[in-house]
């Protein structure tokens, strides 16, 4: 971090250290234990010294259905349920609120920590321009003005009373004062007294002289949620939450919301008539097709594999078809209802910079060999955006991931032209630490994968700098698409996910946009490239460009999927080398050497792009390769890459494809 950007964040209050969206935000996934001893869950959130609201849900229906269970630092031992409109119960499962997450005992029953059960939580850490918790007890006064610390205009404030049994009440920003909802059931917008005689402040909120929010005697409980103050971030300039309305088009019922940035979680509710509270979240699925600038198309017809919670009932999660999430908001259809109106709160996707991780918590591998065993929970440490895996004898390379699914999407295979396949049991995401292979533990009652023994497997996060995927749907027409890697991609990998099968496009930062040369390029040849694909416009650091139809990256009406990359000091490195014929040292700024090292000709046409890693052995002897554009098993008897400690040698028996006197190669490289 530069000093100008830790002076800038000092005097924007953050003391010189930048706030994340990571630090304040959680949507942590885990599978019940129901043990007898303590059940810590790690999601990094400071709550014992920042304090915070815990929200969890049983997702399935395994044992049996459970309320929403909320459980905040202000009270204590004590939870409430959003579905419900009881007072306070004592006896939290939570025991313990810790520095990164909290530890709760499941001895009490309560339904949090079910044996083979699936879970979600949603933890808010309290923070100035986010989130505060508020409690008091009611004095029976009209346009009473309750103190809070949220430190900017709320954009939502959920409230309850907590010694007595009755609703759950809601101010929105987008419905004033004179309005409110109840979180507890489908009712539309309510004209009734709650709120005092004004919209809240960045000091205070009012309420009236009612049991659902001021009685006499009575202790109360309110969850406030800011709304678009941009002091987040890197640099201290990015919102993380927002709080607005939107209405469906006249004719499908579809919409996009501009928000701004791409969400992780949001809250969404009508108001114009009586509909449910839908939570929806990246870490359980959203599978929309994308971004698309025109919505009134039916787009949404086909239903999308999301999965879908209810704040006002206790229902087990249910698939349903709810759009997506895209690089700057939230688009598609919840319920084909034309002109009808929405509240929401959105809270913006994982933000923090690759520069702030090691290179072990943004990528990793896994090799396996025959007769070592099933997997049924590969361990990453850190939440898959991207899986890519192959079984280590003939079979193609298959790319899954979180935007298109909890089962990463139907498969896209990188040796073929076929659009997205129906694979979708081979992995699930439906974990925070890792991927699922075998769900015969519950789990949805999903049928046991297969679980090949004999498999080399990858697995990426999305980072700033690093990494990222972004959605989108075909114009027909030259047009730019924004993208949140941060930087400039310096290579990106584009597929068509619908529609006619239609190769890869790959392009990267050594491209020629001046070229006429009628090239393309794929992962089963060398560099055949065509400037029209992006449009004859390089990317930039916040939008990437598609060409017309015909050029296999904008047909009207196809959902595309590009994946984006770029070099991260010390972490990861595209760049260029040229054959020599003897050992070429490529150096990538590493200290360790690479763990993942893919190569391709960029010069002349060859096998393909060669991929090497450490699972399987990057040494002074063999190393096994295999190719990305083939189905081929994997080579293990060659030796034509050896370690070195700043990134990787090609030695002098490799072939032409790899290191020939006066070839071109390009290489993607991962610490």
């Amino acid at each position: 971090m530069s000093v100008g950007t830790k002076l800038l964040q000092a005097a924007a209050g953050n003391a010189g250290e930048a706030v994340y969206v990571e630090d304040v935000f959680s949507t942590f996934l885990y599978e019940g234990t129901n043990t007898s001893t303590a059940h810590q869950i790690q999601n990094g959130i400071d709550l014992s010294g920042e304090g915070g609201l815990v929200w969890i849900k049983k997702r399935d229906s395994n044992i049996a259905v459970t309320n929403h269970h909320l459980v905040d630092t202000e009270r204590g031992d004590y939870y409430l349920a959003s579905n419900s409109t009881n007072a306070q119960a004592s006896g939290s499962d939570i025991n313990t609120f810790n520095s990164d997450g909290w530890t709760f005992d499941a001895s009490t029953g309560l339904g949090t920590d079910y044996l083979g059960s699936d879970y979600v939580s949603w933890t808010f850490r309290k923070q100035e321009k986010f989130f505060d918790i508020v409690t008091y007890t009611g004095d029976g006064t009209d346009n009473r003005a309750i103190a809070h610390n949220l430190g900017s205009v709320p954009g939502m404030i959920l409230l309850k009373i907590t010694s007595d049994t009755d609703n759950w009440i809601v101010y929105h920003r987008s419905l004033g004062y004179t309005k409110l909802l109840r979180l507890n059931m489908q009712n539309s917008v309510w004209t009734q007294d709650r709120w005092g005689d004004q919209n809240p402040t960045s000091t205070h909120f009012y309420v009236d002289n009612n049991q659902e929010c001021n009685q006499s005697g009575e202790t109360y409980v309110a969850y406030i949620f800011g709304h678009n103050e941009a002091e987040y971030g890197e640099n201290s300039d990015e919102a993380i939450i927002y709080c607005d309305s939107f209405t469906t088009t006249s004719t499908w019922g579809n919409f996009k919301e501009e928000i701004g940035f791409e969400p992780q979680w949001i809250m969404v509710k009508r108001t114009d008539s009586s509909d449910n509270w839908i939570m929806l979240d990246m870490m359980r699925g959203v599978a929309g097709p994308g971004d698309q600038a025109l919505v009134d198309t039916g787009m949404f017809g086909n239903a999308s594999n999301d999965q879908e919670l209810l704040a006002n009932t206790n229902n087990a999660e249910s698939t349903q078809g709810r759009g997506g999430f895209y690089s700057k908001g939230y688009l598609g259809n919840l319920g084909g209802f034309g002109n009808a109106t929405y509240i929401y709160v959105a809270i913006r996707r994982p933000q923090k910079p690759a520069s702030e991780f090691a290179a072990t918590d943004l990528f990793t591998l896994q090799a396996k060999s025959p007769g070592e065993g099933a997997d049924t929970f590969i361990s990453t440490g850190f939440n898959v955006d991207t899986f890519m895996y192959r079984s280590r004898a003939s079979s193609a390379t298959v790319l899954g991931d979180r935007l298109r699914g909890r089962a990463g999407g139907p498969d896209l295979l990188t040796n073929a032209a076929d659009t997205e396949g129906t694979n979708t049991g081979a992995f699930f995401l439906d974990n925070s630490n890792g991927v699922i292979v075998d769900y015969s533990g519950g789990h949805f009652n999903v049928a046991p994968a297969a679980t090949d023994k004999n498999y080399i497997r990858y697995f990426l996060r999305r980072a700033k700098g690093f990494y990222d995927v972004v959605c989108y749907v075909g114009t027909g027409s030259g047009t730019t698409f924004n993208h949140n890697l941060g930087v400039t991609p310096e290579l990106m990998w584009i597929k068509a996910r619908s529609g006619a099968a239609d190769q890869w496009v790959i392009w990267d930062k050594n491209a020629d946009l001046s070229t006429t040369t009628p090239l393309f390029s794929d992962f089963t040849q060398a560099r055949r490239y065509n400037k029209l694909s992006v449009n004859s416009t390089a990317p930039t650091a916040s939008v990437f460009s598609v060409g017309p139809a015909g050029y296999s990256t904008n047909t009207s009406g196809v959902s595309y999927i590009v994946y984006l990359f770029a070099s991260v000091a010390g972490i990861s490195k595209i760049g260029t080398y040229s054959g020599t014929g003897s050992n070429v040292n490529v150096d990538c700024g590493f200290s360790a050497g690479a763990r993942f090292v893919l190569i391709w000709r960029t010069d002349s046409s060859g096998p393909g792009w060669y991929v090497y890693d450490s699972a399987r052995g990057i040494v002074a002897g063999n190393d096994p390769y295999s190719l990305l554009g083939s189905n081929a098993a994997e080579v293990t008897n060659t030796d034509y890459i050896d370690p070195l400690n700043a990134g990787f040698t090609v030695t002098s028996s490799a072939p032409a494809a790899l290191n020939t006197s006066g070839g071109t190669y390009t290489f993607l490289a991962i610490a």
